[in-house]
């Protein structure tokens, strides 16, 4: 298995407003990035945090070697039901997927 977190310099997630959030992949070099951009697709997202493909939006920075996806927050920031108000939790879930390629 070849957990996200252990292949790539860091998996980051904070708020994009009160109503998104950012996860940030930083994959520190060329060739992880090319090896992990397929692997990590809207639809594989979206299943680990329980909500649609199309909700999920993917911006890809292939000089700087990172992935960033945003998504909708299950919470208003700052409500009753914000169990994150900093949106920083997020990314240790990504972190642990297995994006093992051949």
């Amino acid at each position: 298995m070849a957990e996200l977190g252990r292949l790539v310099e860091k998996v980051r997630s904070k708020n994009a407003g009160p109503f998104w959030l950012t996860i940030d992949i930083f994959c520190g070099t060329q060739a992880a990035y090319e090896r992990l951009a397929p692997a990590l697709t809207k639809a594989r997202v979206a299943a680990v945090f329980g909500i649609a493909a199309d909700e999920v939006r993917r911006f890809d920075l292939p000089d700087l070697a990172v992935i960033k996806f945003s998504l909708p927050r299950p919470a208003v920031q700052g409500s009753v039901a914000d169990r994150d108000m900093h949106g920083a939790s997020w990314a240790a879930l990504l972190a642990e997927i297995d994006v093992t390629t051949d």
